[in-house]
């Protein structure tokens, strides 16, 4: 430990991100450590083990790192998946503070498997930025609308210099008076993708300005949408929209979830379609957030991404074959590179799905990884949807000592 060093940043004549440029990594981390235990008179006896790379992840994913925050990490399953990327019975990471949740997906994966598993589908896959413009009146913001269509072939080729795996899909304009906002989609591999078309759309927006006589007021204009609701994302999709769906036999509703096809119907209508119409809500699910986000973590997703997953939609119909029960999520941003993905225990559970890394064609694992999340979330939709349909939600937390 440099004492020198460590008074300068006690005394702030060194800033906190100013170490790591002398420093390697972790002693860089232990520096701040020990300033930071000091100012705040709390001991770090927790924070300071980790596994992973700290040089990495100093690179990649973190600024003034101290340490690591642990969660824990249970697995749900098998839960068999039929989909046209993931094809398999899968074991579930799930990392969460929650308890019972790793449980009630755990019995959901087993009601769906029993009953031969999800069917699930990617609809769109698609990542989104859009810029927003200003014009000097309607009649700029109409040309200016007019050149992009006549130029998408120009601007394809300016975006997709910066990238080896991005496409340029479409771009879509929007007009608020004399605001024009440009929404830029791309296919972006098995990257999650927004650091990848934010830089693209970044290059395709100095073409725009070269061109017309209009002012860039943002690279982001909140047309994206990113890490916010959106009714956007639900219509028109971000990421990956992707359906899973599974017909429940009765005689397995009763055995494992005690109660009948008749009453989960009506609890799911009266508490995720009418209950979440009545509330103005924008996700009409039980609790899709709560899956998505343990995977989120555990599989090195970009957390905040939670919010535009929890655009789901449950439905479940009672047929003659049994409960029909399927979930929809029109914006899905996962991938399996870049970003969180790299660090070593989220690359294990990525690899515990078999969709670490870049897919062979590429986007083929991330695919995969949102096929399995779907499926999984289903899992979570009627494991609570049974709960409440037996009145044994509080008594399953109450048994758990929660």
């Amino acid at each position: 430990m440099n004492n020198e060093l460590l008074e300068k940043l006690k005394a702030g004549r060194v800033h906190l991100h100013e170490i790591g440029d002398a420093q390697n990594a972790s002693v860089a981390v232990e520096h701040r450590r020990a300033a930071i235990s000091e100012l705040t008179g709390v001991g770090f006896r927790h924070i300071s083990h980790f596994s992973f790379d700290a040089e990495d992840a100093a690179k990649r994913n973190i600024e003034n790192m101290i340490g690591a925050v642990h969660v824990p990490l249970g697995v749900a399953g098998p839960l068999r998946v039929n989909g046209d990327y993931a094809s398999g019975d899968y074991y579930i990471p799930l990392a969460t503070t929650e308890g019972a949740l790793v449980a009630s997906a755990d019995r959901g994966c087993s009601v769906i498997t029993a009953c031969g598993g999800a069917n699930v589908r990617i609809f769109r896959d698609e990542m989104t930025r859009a810029p927003v413009f200003k014009t000097k009146d309607v009649a700029g913001a109409k040309r200016l609308t007019e050149w992009v269509k006549e130029n998408f072939q120009r601007l394809k080729e300016r975006a997709e210099e910066t990238t080896r795996f991005g496409k340029l899909l479409s771009v879509e304009p929007f007009v608020a008076g004399r605001s024009v906002y440009l929404r830029f989609a791309y296919d972006t591999a098995d990257a999650m993708g927004m650091n990848m078309v934010t830089i693209a759309t970044d290059a395709a927006v100095d073409l725009v300005l070269s061109e017309n006589d209009v002012e860039l007021v943002a690279l982001s204009g909140n047309m994206c949408t990113d890490k916010k609701p959106a009714a956007m994302n639900i219509i028109m999709g971000r990421g990956k929209t992707v359906s899973a769906d599974v017909i429940l036999g009765e005689e397995i509703i009763q055995e494992k979830l005690h109660t009948t096809p008749e009453r989960m119907a009506e609890v799911n209508y009266r508490k995720n379609l009418l209950g979440s119409a009545r509330a103005g809500s924008l996700g009409f699910n039980a609790h899709a957030a709560n899956i998505a986000a343990a995977m989120f973590i555990a599989c090195g997703q970009d957390a905040a991404h939670v919010v535009e997953a929890s655009n789901a939609m449950t439905t479940m119909e009672l047929t003659e074959e049994g409960l029909y029960c399927s979930v929809t999520l029109p914006s899905l941003a996962v991938g399996t590179v870049g970003g969180g993905t790299r660090i070593g225990t989220q690359q294990e559970c990525l690899a515990m799905l078999g969709a670490a890394g870049a897919g062979n064609p590429p986007g083929t694992n991330a695919k995969k990884l949102g096929e399995i999340i779907a499926a999984a979330i289903l899992a979570g939709e009627i494991s609570l949807i049974g709960a409440l349909a037996a009145r044994h939600l509080a008594k399953a937390h109450a048994a758990l000592g929660r």
